[in-house]
């Protein structure tokens, strides 16, 4: 457990919860170096995000390791919004690993929803924070979850 001095503030997740993670990070590779993971898997985004570079990003170039950006809901930048037509894709997304990708309006795909579980109605929104292919991150994620969101994330 950890007190957080920081306000919520949109769009500075990393600046609240990044101090925290980096340190339970490093006392791994420290304490346990044959537990350090692979790969992390951040509650929040990475590119996707208004400066482009969320908490996933922060976390995976603060450790150097590869770092996913799990989020549960869309973040609105870049022109993305959760309108008629985005949800209309959301239905389609019929069983698990169904994806399709987030394209702004400046061209650039920032991430893709993901339907994770067959019985799960509400997508994923997967986008890279460090040293990681968006089709590997989305293929990770997906192998990761027993239910709607990824065992690490859960857990």
């Amino acid at each position: 457990m950890v007190s957080l001095t920081a306000p919520y503030v949109s769009g500075f997740l990393a600046f609240r919860e990044v101090p925290f993670l980096l340190e339970l990070v490093q006392q791994l590779r420290e304490k346990e170096p044959g537990l350090m993971p692979q790969v992390l898997l951040v509650d929040g985004n990475g590119v996707l995000h208004h400066r482009g570079f969320g908490v996933a990003c922060h976390l995976g170039v603060l450790t150097d390791l590869p770092c996913v950006g799990v989020a549960k809901k869309l973040l609105q930048v870049d022109g993305l919004e959760n309108n008629a037509l985005h949800k209309e894709k959301i239905r389609l997304l019929q069983t698990r690993g169904d994806s399709f990708p987030l394209l702004g309006d400046s061209g650039t795909v920032l991430g893709m929803a993901l339907r994770s579980h067959d019985r799960s109605t509400r997508p994923l929104y997967i986008s890279v924070g460090h040293r990681m292919s968006l089709e590997a991150a989305v293929r990770l994620t997906c192998c990761c979850c027993r239910f709607r969101i990824p065992e690490p994330v859960r857990q």
